[in-house]
């Protein structure tokens, strides 16, 4: 990969650059209920890429939802978000080489994520040039106006930018449209991913 001036990294948020709360609260509430973790998960998620994740529901009236789905009162409702909504715990590491491309390349993060979500991240998102939120902007991953969006935003071109996320069908959408991707499956690798990225800017080597 050789990037040019319009080079940018794109790069997810949950599951990549914050470390992802559902699985325990999966386990935990699938044993609470005494239902399958998979069965939590779809009364929590199911249908919430088409509302909630492109602004077209609320958080309160998807939470609403959920409660009804699972049987659960208002105030276990709560503390399912609370559970899932914990204080972010960022990868520094990978937060570090990010931030460590300002100046050479655009950054931006791009995460499908509710409407809380910018004010429970808002302490680590200058590390980037900017962070592109689904549900501000009425497309989720893998829907190629999200990748597009952000290019524009960074006046960057597909050609020479690099496009991060843990879910194969959200990288193989950046890749559709002539970008780089890499799957993350850890720290290593993706660092390595970050340093090969750098090396490929002007000035890299």
């Amino acid at each position: 990969m050789t990037a040019g001036q319009g080079a940018a990294l794109l790069i997810d948020l949950g599951g990549v650059l914050v470390a992802d709360k559902l699985p325990a609260a999966a386990a935990k509430w699938a044993a609470r209920l005494r239902i399958s973790e998979r069965d939590f998960i779809a009364a929590v998620y199911d249908g919430n890429d088409e509302q909630v994740l492109i602004g077209r529901m609320s958080n309160a009236e998807w939470w609403a939802l959920v409660g009804e789905r699972l049987g659960l009162d208002e105030a276990s409702v709560s503390e399912v978000r609370a559970d899932l909504a914990a204080r972010p715990e960022w990868d520094e590491e990978l937060l570090a080489a990010v931030a460590g491309l300002r100046g050479r390349a655009r950054t931006a993060f791009v995460s499908n994520a509710w409407p809380d979500a910018r004010p429970n991240l808002a302490d680590r998102l200058g590390a980037a040039d900017a962070a592109v939120l689904s549900c501000e902007v009425g497309f989720a991953k893998p829907d190629p106006r999200i990748y597009t969006h952000t290019l524009e935003l960074l006046g960057a071109t597909a050609a020479g930018s690099l496009f991060v996320d843990d879910m194969t069908a959200n990288v193989e959408a950046a890749r559709e449209l002539g970008m780089s991707g890499h799957v993350h499956t850890d720290t290593a690798g993706t660092l390595a991913a970050l340093e090969a990225f750098a090396a490929s800017l002007p000035g890299g080597h």
